[in-house]
C-alpha cells in the first residue's frame, strides 16, 4: 500500500465531491478485494464542462479538451472509490480503466483521449497505476457527455 492521499496533495490535486448518481445505481461498490466504480462523467461542480461528440471540426469537442475531461472523469472515479474505501492509501493497484468517447464517425483517436485518465492515474499511483484498459468510441453518452470513465481497483 502506498501513501496516495499524500501524493494527491503533493501533486496539488484535490479530489472532487462524489458525483451523485443520475439514476438507480451507486458510485462504487466493493466486491472481494476490488472496487468497481460506476461510469463517471467529467462533472465539475454538478455540471458538464462541455457536451457533444469528440472530433475535428466546427461544433465538435477537440480531442485535447476531451483528454482533459477524461482526466476529470478519472478523478471523479477516484473520489467514488475513496468514498467506499475511506482512503486511497488502501489501493494496491489500478487493475483496469474503461473509457468511452462519444465520437464523431470519422474520429479514431479514442486511445489518446483516454490517456487523460491513464496518465493522471500513473502520476498518482506510479507503478501501482499501470493498468489494463479499453478505449471505446460510442455514438452518445449520458447527458451528451464527451467522455465517461470507470475504474477497477485492487485494495488491501
Amino acid at each position: 500500500m502506498g501513501d496516495f492521499d499524500a501524493r494527491l496533495a503533493e501533486l496539488g490535486i484535490q479530489l472532487p465531491e462524489i458525483v451523485p448518481p443520475l439514476a438507480a445505481y451507486v458510485p462504487a461498490v466493493i466486491d472481494g478485494g476490488r472496487v468497481f466504480t460506476s461510469g463517471q462523467l467529467p462533472m465539475v461542480a454538478g455540471a458538464l464542462p462541455a457536451t457533444g461528440k469528440v472530433g475535428d471540426g466546427p461544433g465538435l469537442v477537440p480531442a485535447e479538451d476531451a483528454k482533459a475531461y477524461a482526466r476529470t472523469s478519472a478523478l471523479n472515479a477516484l473520489a467514488a472509490a475513496k468514498g467506499v474505501l475511506g482512503s486511497l492509501d488502501r489501493v494496491t493497484r489500478i487493475v483496469k480503466v474503461v473509457g468511452f468517447v462519444a465520437s464523431d464517425p470519422s474520429f479514431t483517436g479514442q486511445p489518446g483521449v483516454i490517456n487523460g485518465a491513464s496518465e493522471v492515474l500513473g502520476e498518482i499511483f506510479g507503478d501501482a497505476g499501470v493498468h489494463a484498459r479499453s478505449a471505446v468510441g460510442v455514438s452518445v453518452l449520458p447527458l451528451d457527455s464527451p467522455v465517461e470513465v470507470e475504474l477497477i481497483l485492487a485494495f488491501d
